[in-house]
């Protein structure tokens, strides 16, 4: 009688990690950098930043050793609505003129699950730098019919607008205030393997 087959719970084993090693760019065309803010304590106001750059160093062996930096252009913000994104750009809020850029700087990388890692770094908003650990999951890998070879991750993490020095709000009549404190940032990235 036959040994039973010893049952493998991983769906992307080390293997397939390994041959991810390497240094990639993100492609702002495939990714979104988004986030929601909760508005007038009933609905949500969804947003993203359309401008921003980043790299990734991927170390498929030892994932913790793998890097991440993102550079967002602040003034990219984009609601879909031009009077709430001048707002959002002003002093009230993000101060683009004297903070223009938004950044992310890894410090350290813990594969959690098969496909799951929590990346820690350094979040620098209005020239505020707070640690936040933001969990991904990887959604895979696939050569484009341009030859590229491409990796999927999606992750969010919720902040607290207030601990980066955005603290403008607006009393309501019923109570409440006008815009949420804490704000969840979505990360939809696709990033290309350099040649």
């Amino acid at each position: 009688m036959a040994e039973p087959q010893e049952e493998t719970t991983m769906t992307t084993t080390a293997t397939d990690f390994a041959k991810l090693t390497g240094t990639y760019t993100i492609d702002p065309a495939h990714t979104r950098i988004g986030f929601v803010a909760r508005h007038a304590m009933v609905t949500k106001v969804r947003g993203a930043f359309n401008e921003f750059e980043g790299t990734a160093v991927l170390d498929g062996d030892t994932p913790a050793n793998s890097t991440a930096t993102v550079t967002i252009s602040a003034a990219s913000i984009d609601t879909r609505n031009a009077q709430r994104d001048e707002h959002l750009r002003s002093n009230d809020f993000l101060a683009m003129e004297s903070y223009p850029e938004i950044t992310f700087v890894s410090t350290a990388v813990r594969q959690t699950g098969d496909a799951d890692f929590e990346v820690t770094g350094d979040l620098t908003i209005k020239g505020v730098t707070n640690t936040v650990t933001i969990p991904f999951t990887y959604e895979g890998a696939a050569t484009d019919p341009f030859g590229n070879v491409r990796v999927g991750f999606e992750g969010a993490v919720t902040i607290n607008r207030k601990d980066y020095g955005v603290t403008w709000n607006a009393a309501l009549e019923t109570g409440g205030v006008l815009v949420s404190e804490k704000i969840v940032l979505e990360f939809e990235v696709s990033a290309v393997k350099n040649a």
